[in-house]
């Protein structure tokens, strides 16, 4: 009928202006919330040499406390998760953040080993929360059929905190003896600092909900929420109804440990980046190491723009996963064989295939439990494939750290962390179910169900 297809094709055009204004609106915040927190995870890579140096601490006791960060933040991520679920993002991440800046601060103060793990493990306890929380308020604005871009831009937020953080943090460490402080110390209080003035911000800037967007018009408003009732009511059908049965569900146990793959290849490879990279040029860490360390974070930027748009269009999510965890495991590889054998250009190379892999799958990772998780039972299921994922990144420096001197060799460590990225593109290949072409959007299939 005209009247009826006038109808659809003014909601459609609603749709995509409040799809347009949400991503202009959110995205960029939420990027720059996670730079960052990225920032306040791997700085620690920077301050490594210059810590151990001032404090006496071991290279075991420097990948122990590097690692139990995920420990503190696997504990607390489920009930941070549902607190947020309850009391919404404005004040959740707001708390997040101003406590995670003060305690990354506080990282100054570090005398002891003892000292250095309570600091990273508090760190990890204040900033449980945040990464489901922000994939899980993505699940409230965005439909399934955009979710893999807007997860994707999110990420941006990894590379982007080592293209620019990196020569940050280089440049805070040449700061050493300005005003009487190491440059380590530098590091951590204007990293600290700038993370909690971002999180006072984001109490005034962001919105819970989007019957609450100002910023949308009515049928802009009603469109989106249109749109997310029927992706919520698919995902309510086939998984767990609340957030107890999604912690027992199997599928998230099964994403959980293919996530925990992920991070293994992720945190074993950026905690050490830094000096794997000096190592390569042949220089301290400084400025320098801190420019050429971003040259990976910019081809994984470029990968992951071109990817999940492309995944959303077609409906590959899972093809191109298998493809970019492969690439990743293969690149972690190459990065270690070439440092031995004296090749930094190939080792560069294998860092940039590395990077660009395992920070393009991820967004693509996430729209898997999406489509079998709403309500509370998506808060609590992605906060604990997020924690017992997480789990991975405090495993990975340990396992690095130990295979290195097992086999003698700075290869070992990386090619056991390549084996893992390789290991989750099998497990993705086994238990995800393939899909075809692009589904319909949620509204588009709302409106063909209306007539």
């Amino acid at each position: 009928m005209p009247n009826e297809a006038s109808q659809t094709a003014h909601s459609t055009q609603a749709l995509q202006r409040a799809g347009r204004k949400t991503m202009q609106r959110l995205l960029p915040f939420l990027l720059l919330m996670y730079v960052m927190a990225f920032l306040d995870r791997a700085n620690i890579g920077f301050a490594q040499k210059a810590l151990q140096h001032d404090t006496g601490l071991s290279d075991a006791a420097f990948a122990f406390g590097a690692g139990v960060f995920f420990v503190g933040y696997a504990v607390f991520e489920v009930p941070s998760n549902l607190l947020l679920h309850r009391v919404g993002a404005r004040i959740w991440m707001c708390r997040i953040m101003v406590t995670w800046g003060l305690i990354s601060a506080a990282m100054a103060w570090v005398q002891s080993p003892v000292s250095f793990y309570t600091l990273r493990f508090l760190l990890g306890v204040a900033e449980a929360g945040f990464f489901p929380g922000i994939i899980y308020y993505l699940t409230q604005w965005f439909p399934q059929s955009a979710r893999a871009r807007a997860i994707g831009v999110f990420y941006f937020g990894a590379p982007l905190a080592f293209i620019f953080g990196g020569p940050l943090s280089g440049l805070l460490i040449d700061m050493h003896g300005v005003a009487g402080l190491a440059g380590w110390k530098w590091l951590f209080l204007v990293e600290g600092g700038l993370a909690s003035l971002v999180g006072i911000w984001a109490f005034w800037y962001l919105t819970d909900r989007p019957d609450d967007a100002h910023w949308l018009d009515t049928d802009e408003r009603r469109a989106l929420a249109t749109a997310l009732r029927v992706d919520a009511g698919e995902a309510a059908a086939h998984g767990p109804r609340d957030a107890f049965a999604a912690l027992v569900d199997r599928r998230v146990l099964v994403y959980a440990a293919i996530y925990a793959l992920i991070q293994m290849s992720v945190y074993g490879v950026i905690f050490f980046l830094p000096q794997q990279v000096a190592s390569l040029a042949g220089t301290a860490v400084g400025l320098k190491v801190g420019l050429l360390a971003a040259v990976p974070w910019l081809c994984a930027i470029a990968l992951t723009w071109f990817v999940p748009r492309r995944a959303d269009r077609k409906g590959s999510h899972r093809a191109w996963t298998i493809r970019l965890l492969v690439l990743s495991g293969l690149g972690i590889a190459v990065s270690g064989l070439a440092g031995d054998l004296g090749a930094p250009l190939v080792a560069m190379f294998g860092l940039c295939c590395a990077a660009s892999g395992f920070i393009a799958a991820q967004p693509l990772f996430w729209t898997f439990p999406a489509r079998h998780l709403a309500g509370a039972a998506s808060a609590s299921g992605i906060a604990l494939i997020n924690s017992l994922g997480g789990l991975g990144g405090f495993i990975a420096p340990l396992l690095r750290a130990a295979a290195d001197r097992h086999f003698g060799s700075h290869a070992a460590g990386l090619e056991l962390l390549g084996f893992a990225s390789l290991a989750a593109a099998a497990l993705v290949f086994i238990v995800v179910p393939r899909s075809g072409a692009r589904r319909p959007s949620a509204f588009e299939q709302h409106a063909d169900g209306a007539r």
